[in-house]
């Protein structure tokens, strides 16, 4: 009873370590000038998750980048945020690739011929403007948590109550940058 023990919980460790250690947030990378905070992050995927969108499967991706202020003894005060909807597909017939993105006001669709182009244009987020005017913010240490989610399927909301043990994200991932600190007027 107990190698049976051990054999599925070393399976199931197994199982879930090839699932978290697949994908891999890059960065981020924060700037702060000129009187803003400019952040930069990727994602780096599997080849299991690069195979399934080459075949024609649709992904879609959720970054959420967020702003937190840090107190000592205290949770970290969450300031702002924001968030890119992601979605990736591939046309194995036509040869052509198609990605969008949604950042809540403007959506953008493009066409690609070739695969790297659209992961690299759709992954990877560049000079990503969190903060307009530095002076808005109180003279603390501050940190950026970049959270990117995959929708595994999209099930109607009332299926996914009753079917609350059916798993509807892929995967989860975060990573927060170094602090920084930004300090007030002299």
């Amino acid at each position: 009873m107990r190698k049976r023990v051990l054999a599925l919980s070393t399976l199931f460790l197994l199982l879930l370590s090839s699932q978290l250690f697949g994908v891999e947030i890059v960065g981020p990378e924060v700037r702060v000038g000129f009187n803003e905070i400019m952040v930069d992050a990727g994602l780096s995927l599997d080849e299991r998750i690069l195979s399934e969108l080459k075949s024609g499967m649709e992904k879609e991706f959720t970054f959420y980048i967020d702003l937190f202020k840090v107190w000592r003894g205290w949770p970290d005060e969450f300031m702002l945020g924001k968030k890119f909807v992601q979605t990736l597909k591939g046309d194995s017939i036509k040869g052509e690739y198609i990605a969008t993105s949604f950042d809540g006001e403007t959506y953008i669709k493009k066409r690609f011929r070739s695969f790297a182009s659209m992961v690299s244009w759709t992954l990877h987020k560049k000079d990503i403007r969190l903060v307009n005017h530095i002076k808005e913010l109180e003279p603390a240490d501050y940190f950026v948590k970049i959270t990117v989610e995959s929708r595994l399927r999209k099930l109607p909301p009332v299926i996914g109550y009753l079917l609350f043990f059916v798993p509807e994200k892929d995967f989860v991932v975060s990573k927060n940058s170094p602090a920084f600190t930004i300090e007030g007027e002299k």
